[in-house]
């Protein structure tokens, strides 16, 4: 069973925006990876803004490395409860990713691995808490979506976390510095409308 505003083979990619757009941005996370979490805060409403203007239609990977390296289970319990809110729609979906990217906890804390510290952060979302959103995340209804998820990525060839690619081809997100590029310089990037 997949989430709403899934596509791709085995629904694996979270769609965010107009779904037959001609230009697509992919962009591989981990919601437990760090500059992951600097590039999302310094371009993700960037990019959603940017798809609600019509520019592209986002498409969103999930990997779940943070896990496997550091030991826990945040990126994958984390996944599952964004599938939850994809079924409350887009929206809602785009704005729990941004807080929990927002209140990411050090990478060595497995915070995310613990459905009430997912619950209280949706309470940041309006609209998202509710009796189905809740069931979803307490019982882990999408746990089994969230490891096919991260079973597509690491057979994507995608090489680490984050990476975005417009129609195929990469784009620069994190500077020299390891911090998300200005907003101009992302946005110089796109295509024009």
């Amino acid at each position: 069973m997949a989430p709403s505003h899934t596509t791709g083979p085995g629904s694996t990619v979270v769609v965010y925006g107009e779904p037959d757009h001609r230009h697509r941005l992919t962009v591989h996370l981990d919601l437990r990876c760090p500059f992951c979490k600097r590039m999302e805060n310094g371009l993700g409403t960037i990019m959603t803004d940017a798809a609600d203007q019509g520019r592209f239609t986002l498409h969103y990977r999930f990997a779940t490395v943070i896990d496997e390296g550091a030991g826990g289970s945040g990126s994958l319990t984390g996944l599952s409860a964004l599938g939850a809110a994809a079924d409350e729609g887009q929206r809602q979906f785009a704005q729990y990713l941004h807080v929990l990217f927002a209140e990411q906890p050090a990478e060595e804390v497995d915070a995310f691995a613990d459905t009430g510290t997912l619950l209280s952060l949706a309470e940041e979302v309006d609209g998202l808490r509710g009796t189905e959103f809740d069931r979803k995340v307490r019982e882990g209804t999408y746990l089994p979506w969230a490891r096919d998820v991260s079973a597509a990525f690491e057979a994507s060839g995608v090489q680490g976390t984050p990476t975005v690619l417009l129609d195929g081809t990469p784009l620069p997100v994190i500077n020299p510095m390891g911090y998300a590029v200005s907003p101009e310089a992302f946005l110089a990037e796109l295509p024009r409308v």
